[in-house]
């Protein structure tokens, strides 16, 4: 995914009222949205490194938003409507292995009362999948975990997926890892405890969990490497 625009660099100051952040841009202090409905544990703190993208919508009160910021060893994405963004790339150019053959690749699907990310159907010989994508950005105890506070949305999703499974359909719980100063994967049981047993309820339940890590620059983001998982053997 490339940036629309060329991102600018700044220097983070703080984060408050969650969807807002001070930033130093050229000697300037500039208020800039952020979002990220999530804690940002580990994301930030004041000084680091940070890029912002500037929009042409000139209605828009903060006309800046935060995308990524730098810890000193990797950027780290935290806009979090860019995973479902690369997602759909990944998807439609059929670069995900577990979830190559399909032809049809549609967001925002509805089922039942819900809506899952992307459902994806017309593969020759495995049943239609529906897929849901999380944005994974906190670092703990070494490893890349989620969530990183507590989601019922996230578990009423799990529980969403396990049921769609037992339907007969294909069901994908896809992570996106957004830094590079990670090499496992585990739910945050520390966090959110009922998500790392749901998840681990999920993957008993033949729900695929996917987790895969992007390459992050100013320039683009890219598909990286998948992660190995470590899942709560409790759960």
């Amino acid at each position: 995914m490339k940036w629309p625009e060329p991102l600018i660099e700044a220097t983070i100051l703080k984060r408050y009222k969650r969807f807002l952040a001070d930033i130093d841009l050229d000697g300037k202090t500039i208020t800039v949205h952020v979002p990220n409905t999530g804690s940002m544990q580990s994301c930030w703190e004041p000084n680091w490194k940070c890029a912002v993208s500037l929009s042409k919508n000139t209605d828009r009160k903060y006309p800046y938003t935060l995308e990524l910021i730098h810890n000193g060893e990797t950027w780290i994405g935290v806009n979090t409507a860019n995973a479902n963004k690369l997602a759909k790339i990944w998807l439609t150019e059929q670069l995900l292995p577990e979830l190559t053959g399909y032809t049809v690749v549609v967001p925002e699907k509805k089922i039942g009362l819900s809506r899952m990310d992307f459902y994806l159907e017309g593969h020759p010989t495995k049943p239609p999948c529906y897929v849901e994508v999380k944005n994974v950005t906190l670092k703990l105890d070494g490893k890349a975990q989620f969530p990183d506070s507590v989601t019922e949305r996230g578990q009423k999703h799990l529980k969403e997926l396990i049921e769609i499974k037992k339907s007969g359909h294909r069901a994908a719980m896809l992570f996106i890892v957004e830094r590079e100063d990670v090499s496992t994967f585990q739910a945050a049981t520390s966090l959110d405890p009922e998500y790392s047993a749901l998840l681990s309820l999920a993957s008993n339940s033949g729900v695929e969990i996917l987790v895969y890590q992007c390459r992050m620059g100013l320039q683009e983001l890219s598909l990286g490497q998948s992660l190995p998982i470590e899942l709560n053997e409790n759960g």
